[in-house]
């Protein structure tokens, strides 16, 4: 039964590395269910210590891959407009252009919101541009966690 849930987990694994790039897959939670399908087998037994941690970190990167575009949009000179305008964008894009509404709706939200709000052009790009790139930032963010949990399976198995 152990090669059953091994093999279960490394799908979880792939899928949530898979989950890290398509909207409707949550990629570090699939991957931290791959670890405790990992974790019930007679063959690896991660500490509760582990798990804990793992659990936040999880949370964490989820929190965080809402927040970057919205951080990115502040940094590019945004202003709540298109804080307000790259929230839209995202959600637009996630349920009505998947899966490239999810990378761009944070982009056109937050320029389309910042002129609205009277910006002028170079400036609303500038702030469509750092929410882009805050997008990007959490890609690499929920990349680098679930390689992490993909470099512990093979690990505990090897």
């Amino acid at each position: 039964m152990d090669i059953v849930w091994i093999i279960l987990g490394a799908v979880c694994l792939l899928l949530g590395l898979g989950g890290c790039f398509l909207p409707a897959l949550p990629g570090p939670p699939l991957a931290y269910v791959g670890m405790w399908l990992l974790h019930i087998t007679d063959r690896v037994q991660f500490t509760v210590t582990q798990l804990v941690i793992w659990a936040i970190l999880v949370i964490v990167v989820q929190v965080l891959d809402y927040f970057t575009p919205l951080i990115g949009t502040k940094y590019g000179g945004g202003s709540k407009w298109g804080d307000r305008g790259c929230i839209v964008g995202t959600v637009i894009g996630m349920f009505v252009f998947p899966p490239w509404g999810v990378i761009l709706g944070p982009l056109v939200g937050a320029i389309v919101g910042e002129l609205l709000g009277g910006k002028l052009t170079h400036e609303a790009f500038k702030a469509g541009l750092g929410a882009f790139l805050g997008f990007l930032l959490g890609v690499v963010i929920k990349v680098s966690l679930c390689a992490y949990f993909i470099y512990v399976f093979v690990a505990a198995l090897v």
